[in-house]
């Protein structure tokens, strides 16, 4: 997929303070002139069949250049007029490069954003509203899941087309669970069940330096989840506050400070040497909590057959986090009408059922994902899908990043059980609270 897998804290650490960085870049652009305010723009005419022009599709996974460029040869039989130059920058650069362009003002005509970047390019005038597309039936925001949807919209007004999307579940080493004696998890589970088995595999198989399961302290694949299924949140409804200091958002990080502190998981330190999917991969953990982009992964490594996936365990309710790329339309393009051209293609059924019959990603365009359900024999990926029904956005704000910078600076010692508790997430909301206030 296009994420790697459970990166350590400490890696997001420094992404995260390089976005704030690059960011504030952007925002100081924004404010002197640059952009237009938000919610404007969003004019849309079908591109006549004989337009012609060339564009630039910028993205940052290069293992999906295969499927697109299967796209494009669908989207070149409609406008053959329009040339695409599909320009892929490693994800580790991706934003310091989209970050310098916007303040240039020369983004690329079509490009990817995420959602912690998305409110900062959206509310500063730097990318198209889909408002006109929609107006004109040409995008129908019904097609694709309400939670991404939501994702990528600022002020409601929306912006960015859904292209794909992950959830997180539990995968699973069978092998490794038959030899502790322990059953295999399944779709009842609570956190009390996973807690138990996990224990209970680490005791018996301490001796191989097997741990139950491997807590990777990602938000997104961790604690965010367990954040919600307590019912929690890590922001405000409104965006504008945090929430970590609420007893709710509490017990979803009490839950991976006690399961690493009972010797369930690898320590924090021993997680930041090594990350979880490698513990995984290699045999050395028994469950991964893990999103569906793993299975590349998971299909190459030595355990490949004996790894199955279940839902994610219950807390408090059901919940699972949601994220997925979006398609925008860079505000200002020499050739608007050709990038939205392209960009409504792209959201269609036919071109998102492209994509997830290749298996590059779960497409967003829903009743689109049965290939990818199949796309690992003997595995049940369908798990990922009916996860969406009780699926959570991303936390994200205007500018995540710093935030986000936040969480991997004062987290880690609460995971560890160096830091207090109620303390350290007192400091965070704190902390998370000016950050927002400067949005």
């Amino acid at each position: 997929m296009h994420r790697p897998l459970n990166r350590p804290i400490t890696r997001r650490a420094l992404a995260g303070i390089a976005g704030a960085a690059a960011a504030g870049l952007l925002l100081a652009a924004c404010s002197s002139g640059g952009g237009a305010p938000s919610g404007g723009g969003g004019d849309y005419s079908k591109a006549p069949k004989d337009l012609k022009a060339t564009i630039t599709y910028a993205l940052w996974d290069q293992t999906q250049v295969k499927a697109i460029q299967a796209n494009l040869a669908g989207f070149k039989q409609q406008y053959p007029g329009i040339t695409v130059n599909v320009d892929v920058t490693p994800y580790d650069t991706y934003f310091t490069k989209l970050q310098t362009e916007a303040s240039s003002n020369t983004l690329p005509d079509l490009f990817w954003l995420n959602g912690p970047n998305f409110q900062l390019y959206a509310d500063n005038g730097k990318v198209e509203p889909i408002t006109g597309a929609i107006k004109a039936g040409a995008i129908d925001p019904k097609n694709y899941p309400s939670a991404l949807v939501d994702l990528y919209t600022a002020n409601g007004v929306h912006y960015g087309v859904p292209k794909d999307f992950d959830t997180i579940g539990l995968w699973y080493n069978k092998a490794l669970f038959a030899r502790a004696g322990v059953d295999v998890p399944t779709g009842d589970w609570t956190w009390d069940d996973l807690t138990t088995a996990a224990n209970t595999i680490s005791s018996k198989l301490k001796g191989q330096g097997i741990y139950g399961v491997a807590a990777g302290m990602d938000g997104q694949t961790t604690y965010y989840d367990t954040i919600f299924q307590a019912g929690g949140s890590v922001l405000s409804a409104d965006g504008k506050k945090s929430e970590y200091a609420s007893d709710a958002t509490k017990k979803g990080i009490v839950f991976w400070r006690d399961l690493i502190a009972s010797k369930g998981s690898p320590s924090v330190k021993q997680l930041t040497d090594t990350p979880a999917d490698q513990w995984f991969v290699s045999g050395k953990a028994a469950m991964l909590i893990g999103g569906d982009w793993g299975r590349s992964e998971i299909a190459d490594s030595p355990v490949a057959k004996d790894v199955q996936v279940a839902p994610l365990p219950k807390g408090e309710q059901k919940a699972t986090v949601i994220h997925g790329v979006s398609n925008v339309v860079a505000a200002g393009s020499k050739n608007t009408q050709a990038a939205q051209a392209l960009q409504v293609y792209l959201a269609s059924k036919e071109a998102q059922q492209q994509q997830g019959d290749m298996g590059a990603v779960i497409p967003a365009f829903n009743g689109t994902q049965a290939s990818f359900a199949k796309s690992m024999p003997g595995v049940d990926l369908q798990v990922f899908l009916d996860e969406v029904a009780y699926a959570k956005p991303l936390p994200v704000s205007n500018n995540t990043a710093a935030w986000n910078a936040l969480e991997a600076k004062l987290l880690p010692g609460v995971f560890a059980g160096t830091s207090p508790v109620d303390s350290t997430l007192q400091q965070l909301q704190d902390q998370m609270d000016a950050a927002l206030a400067k949005e």
